[in-house]
């Protein structure tokens, strides 16, 4: 079980591998912090395909309205 931002418990919340990179940019400190969640492989295939469908559905948008097509 996980604590959510709100202090509250959330059983369903994903937990996330946490990468810290630090960096001076023009005398300035920048820190950059990854966070990648951990699923098991039937939730990552199931990301997988929702991100292809949704990709998939843009480029039909358009190819659809692409001028130099047909």
């Amino acid at each position: 079980m996980n604590i959510d931002d709100g202090g509250r418990m959330n059983k369903n919340a994903t937990t996330y591998a946490k990468e810290t990179k630090t960096a001076v940019f023009q005398g300035k400190t920048i820190t950059v912090i990854h966070k990648t969640p951990i699923l098991t492989p039937e939730e990552r295939e199931k990301r997988k395909r929702e991100i292809e469908h949704q990709l998939y559905d843009v480029f039909v948008k358009y190819d659809k309205n692409d001028s130099r097509a047909g």
